[in-house]
């Protein structure tokens, strides 16, 4: 159980992943060295899965989204799951409920590119029966950040 001194570390961290440990320290009262011993201990626990950047999609030509359903046979669809996420233009793999095996989420540069990740990768995995697509027209949230609970 994380106490209330770890949440609010996390919602910190959560904000800004790199924000220095000094003003960790400042915003809640701890030494930096005990931040510090803190964070590792979190990272250790896999509290902390990692640190990532958030890049501009746009200044990479990545601004096409796309969720795409892709149902297999039910005999392969562990190793279809696993060939999708090798995929580079597919940032999320989700096994969903439904007659849909697989929720895809895939950044790409237009629909020509879609297209070729549909036609080219997606369906020639073998095992894959049928994909459904839907492409995203305006973004208006996303993030990978979700609420901590207020206290232990």
């Amino acid at each position: 159980m994380l106490d209330s001194i770890s949440l609010e570390i996390l919602r910190i961290l959560q904000e800004k992943a790199r924000i220095p440990n000094v003003e960790v320290s400042r915003q809640i009262g701890l030494a930096p060295s005990a931040v510090l011993e803190r964070i590792r201990k979190l990272e250790r626990q896999g509290v902390i899965d990692g640190y990532e950047v958030r890049l501009n999609p746009e200044r990479f030509l990545r601004s096409q989204v796309a969720f795409i359903y892709v149902q297999t046979k039910a005999t392969e669809s562990e190793e279809v799951g696993k060939k999708l996420c090798l995929l580079p233009d597919i940032q999320e793999v989700h096994f969903v409920s439904g007659r849909d095996c697989y929720l895809v989420k895939a950044r790409v540069a237009d629909t020509a590119a879609l297209a070729h990740l549909l036609q080219e990768e997606i369906t020639t995995i073998p095992g894959v029966v049928s994909t459904a697509t839907e492409t995203v027209l305006t973004t208006i949230k996303e993030t990978a950040r979700f609420p901590l609970p207020q206290r232990p």
